[in-house]
């Protein structure tokens, strides 16, 4: 079996394993010291499930018919080799309107790009423009795999075989640098590890271990 099928495997493994979580980010609370971390996370979101479940909450410019969106940028979140700071700066730095401009470009709504620079990007150690230029960065080094580009039609899959087509799709990544998690039965992210200066990807057990323990999952239709 080559190091695909053993990644796979073990993968497959922490899904069935009775202690995986659907969802856990495994964080220890608020606070921490800029730039100290151990590696990044970027957590892609799969828009059509996060449009069914927020309902009124929901972003309307994310969530507008017709947008065609599957996986946007959720965050980039610095990660320790267990749990992650968060909420970093007792002093923030407002994003200027450059960092906006530039958080455009890879996030689907301004209120979360603002949201995910006050929760991760104060972690970071770098000011508001170079941490969205950084999840700018991560998204264009994560090839999306070709059956989830588009409009596509709902279907049904294993989190393995989803785990599957993107280290398929990206040199470099395997299993044990990523989780596909889950909400309610239905696709909800994938989270990508990379190193802490972005030149690639990174194994992270933890995160990693935390994959959907569901055997099969709905995938929504971009709308």
């Amino acid at each position: 079996m080559g190091r695909l099928g053993v990644g796979l495997a073990l993968l497959a493994a922490a899904v069935a394993a009775p202690g995986a979580r659907a969802q856990d980010d495994g964080g220890f609370g608020r606070g921490g010291t800029p730039g100290a971390f151990d590696f990044y996370v970027l957590s892609l979101s799969w828009s059509p499930t996060y449009c069914e479940a927020a309902g009124a909450r929901r972003d309307e410019r994310q969530c507008a018919p017709g947008r065609g969106l599957g996986f946007v940028v959720h965050g980039l979140w610095p990660q320790y080799e267990r749990g992650y700071p968060s909420n970093c700066s007792a002093v923030e730095r407002a994003p200027t309107r450059q960092a906006m401009d530039v958080a455009g470009e890879v996030y689907p709504s301004e209120g979360l790009a603002r949201y995910e620079w006050r929760k991760h990007g104060t972690c970071s150690g770098l000011d508001p423009t170079s941490y969205f230029r950084s999840a700018r960065e991560a998204r264009a080094a994560v090839t999306i795999p070709d059956d989830f580009k588009g409009p596509g039609a709902a279907r049904r899959a294993a989190p393995v075989e989803i785990a599957r087509a993107f280290v398929l799709a990206n040199r470099g990544l395997r299993p044990d640098m990523m989780s596909v998690t889950c909400a309610r039965g239905q696709l909800q992210e994938v989270r990508i590890c990379f190193a802490k200066d972005l030149r690639g990807f990174t194994p992270c057990p933890e995160l990693a271990r935390r994959n959907c323990r569901a055997p099969e999952i709905a995938i929504d239709a971009a709308r």
